[in-house]
């Protein structure tokens, strides 16, 4: 552990004019707080801020993030709060330590709850100060060097898990490859113990037999470069253990498959050396088409800058190289931490723009499940560029496509799209994109996002947007389905009902405005008698017990027809007693009774229009309704039964669409009435089978 004048002179040797006063406060005040807590390996817990705040030095990051890494757990595991912070140690360190800290209050949420609240309040502090996140990963880096000391298996698997998915890619998205190589491997060791020991094993095993063959190399490149000119470092290193497994599961090959184990790093003068140097080297060996990646001319979303290659060495040997300046190489290793220079007030914004996209997905996600989901997917490096037709290039997962793109954009162009050119082509939405791709989105000003698109955007912030935007389309029709469940309610009580009624309803039921009360009635969570019983108490005393019976049978009469005229129900929208309807009647035909909004009306017809009513005593007739299920086992089943228990008696069902993770089937059955129908689809979008009910 480092000692308190080891850590001051750390910081004062990249940062003279940094308050050494203010260090010593701090550590002491760690040290103090903390007391004789102790750690899973026996040591003072105090032990675990202080070796954070030496790796923030590594980093040579400013005194402010060395303070916080030194408070970072005191308000969370003493009795300090961020009040005491803030009086001791000024307003900066303390909204860095609250951004850091996780809130007792969350340790008592279920897992999944408990991660993504934690992932939430974490995403908005970093974005607005990136420090939070540069000690935070400090700060599990540190755990995961000690997780070891942890007895529990569950638990170690646990943080190994939440650092493989959240914080090994966070510190690759910022640059920081040196933690998320150190973390993954870390993660690998508890997660994959067996794959763990056999490549390390094997690895060790080409380290003991090789006879210094990674050094040859190495010497082997650079005297090549030096015969060219070229002053340059060169080192060579096994691959990652964890790179190695990874490519053995994407690749479904054995350890003796991978044939590229070994990569070496050349460090060149300048920009210029670089490209010279690759050329020396594609002019003595032989590269592997599709393996070249310019990270020079086209950095990563990280700032990440270097030449890759892969050559055939000898034996058919394959190897990996990597060719950048020296600036590059400390970039990145360390990322955004490597030019962090808040004294001169060199904010690197420019390389933290997905942040954004990251807060999005935290505003648009609906559970945490969703929030996990999303945040992992938009966290993991980019792999492919796309252009727009004006040139602007953004970086997308491989397997994006044009819908993707859209969204990346911005999100209004992601809501209206209609189509997409891809290199001047029209293509369909979910044609994945390729590197270089010229991507031309078309929109339409009345388009919204569909559901069916989940079955193949990639991007966490598309998914994310996409599943709001349908869960906004679906609130208001559900309000407006609840709204004339409400009338028909109102109209069956012994009173007017006012307004003053309608807002101790709410209290009653306690919610909070008149959407929320049409949300719940539309969506089947309140049954007629609760609604009614708060509106006026002690009026549904007198009312009988309503016996839901299977009908048999249909009866409709129309009124406004010429007595002996026959009609038909018209089965393009299923007119139910309760629709506003007309008839069209054209000569030697029966008239066809239609809804008053069905579309056959809209597109014109040739037809003489005739006003029609039900009878009053219209009871049944067939209606539609288009149900998406998510296409798993029972779903269907779960449909049929919501039906069965409705008393709406299925008359036909059709599979009209399957597009994964999605089926839509259109379903005709026999309603009493409107309200029977508007309840069934209520019923439906209440399910956890059903993604979207509507009817036909």
């Amino acid at each position: 552990m480092l000692r308190q004048y080891e850590l001051v002179e750390r910081v004062k040797a990249y940062d003279p004019d940094a308050d050494e006063a203010a260090l010593n406060r701090a550590y002491v005040y760690t040290v103090q707080k903390h007391g004789s807590q102790k750690r899973a390996s026996g040591d003072p817990y105090f032990s675990h801020p202080v070796e954070v705040a030496g790796l923030m030095t590594d980093l040579k990051l400013d005194q402010q993030t060395i303070i916080t890494a030194l408070l970072h757990d005191t308000v969370e595991d003493t009795l300090v709060t961020i009040e005491d912070i803030e009086e001791n140690f000024g307003s900066e360190v303390a909204r860095l330590v609250d951004g850091v800290t996780k809130l007792s209050k969350i340790e008592a949420m279920p897992e999944n709850e408990r991660a993504a609240e934690n992932l939430r309040k974490f995403l908005l502090a970093m974005s607005e100060d990136i420090r939070v996140l540069l000690v935070k990963l400090g700060d599990r880096l540190h755990n995961m060097r000690t997780l070891h000391f942890i007895k529990s298996p569950e638990k170690r698997q646990r943080i190994a898990r939440e650092t493989m998915d959240i914080y090994a890619p966070l510190a690759e998205r910022v640059g920081m490859y040196e933690y998320m190589r150190e973390m993954q491997l870390l993660a690998f060791e508890q997660l994959e113990p067996e794959g763990y020991r056999t490549i390390t094993g094997r690895l060790e095993q080409i380290r003991a037999q090789d006879g210094g063959q990674v050094d040859a190399i190495a010497l082997e490149i650079k005297q090549a470069l030096s015969a060219a000119g070229l002053q340059v470092e060169v080192s060579g290193r096994e691959k990652h253990p964890y790179s190695i497994w990874r490519k053995m599961a994407e690749r479904h090959v054995s350890f003796e498959q991978v044939t590229d184990i070994m990569a070496f790093r050349v460090i060149t003068h300048d920009v210029d050396d670089c490209y010279r140097a690759l050329g020396v080297l594609h002019r003595t060996w032989q590269f592997i088409p599709g393996r070249f990646k310019d990270y020079i001319s086209t950095p990563k979303t990280n700032g990440y800058r270097s030449l890759h290659t892969a050559l055939i060495y000898q034996n058919s040997m394959r190897v990996e190289v990597q060719v950048r300046t020296r600036e590059m190489h400390r970039t990145n290793e360390f990322g955004l931490a490597a030019h962090w220079a808040y004294k001169q007030g060199n904010r690197p914004d420019g390389q933290v723009g997905w942040l954004r996209d990251l807060i999005e997905i935290v505003d648009a996600s609906n559970d945490p499940e969703e929030l996990l989901e999303h945040t992992r997917l938009a966290i993991y490096q980019d792999r492919i560029f796309a252009f727009t037709p004006k040139g602007a290039l953004f970086q997308l997962p491989k397997g994006a496509t044009a819908v993707d793109f859209a969204f990346a954009v911005h999100t209004d162009l992601g809501a209206q799209t209609v189509g997409a050119k891809i290199n001047g082509r029209h293509m369909p939405l979910r044609t994945p994109l390729n590197n270089g791709d010229v991507v031309e989105i078309i929109k339409g000003k009345s388009a919204e996002p569909q559901l069916s698109w989940l079955g193949f955007v990639v991007t966490g912030k598309a998914r994310a947007s996409i599943r709001r935007a349908v869960r906004m389309k679906e609130r208001a029709e559900i309000a407006a389905l609840g709204q004339q469940l409400f009338d028909e309610i109102v109209a069956q009580m012994p009173a007017k009902i006012g307004k003053k009624a309608i807002r101790e309803a709410l209290a009653r039921l306690e919610l909070e405005d008149e959407e929320d009360l049409m949300i719940a009635i539309g969506s089947a969570k309140l049954p007629d008698r609760e609604v009614m019983e708060a509106l006026m108490p002690g009026s549904t005393a007198q009312l009988p017990e309503v016996e839901h019976r299977p009908r048999q049978e249909r009866a409709v009469s129309i009124r406004g027809l010429t007595p002996g005229v026959a009609f038909t129900l018209a089965e393009c929208c299923h007119p139910v007693p309760g629709d506003r309807i007309v008839g069209l009647r054209r000569p030697n035909e029966t008239v066809e009774v239609h809804t008053i909004d069905c579309l056959e009306l809209a597109n014109g017809v040739d037809a003489d229009w005739v006003d029609l009513q039900w009878g009053k005593r219209s009871q049944g007739a067939v209606g539609g309704i288009r149900v998406t299920l998510y296409d798993r086992t029972g779903t269907l089943a779960e449909m049929a039964s919501i039906f069965a228990k409705g008393h709406a008696n299925v008359v036909a069902l059709s599979q009209t669409q399957t597009e994964s993770p999605f089926v839509t089937y259109e379903v005709t059955a026999d309603f009493t009435d409107l309200a029977h129908l508007t309840r069934t689809v209520s019923a439906l979008r209440a399910s956890d089978a059903v993604a979207q009910a509507d009817r036909i």
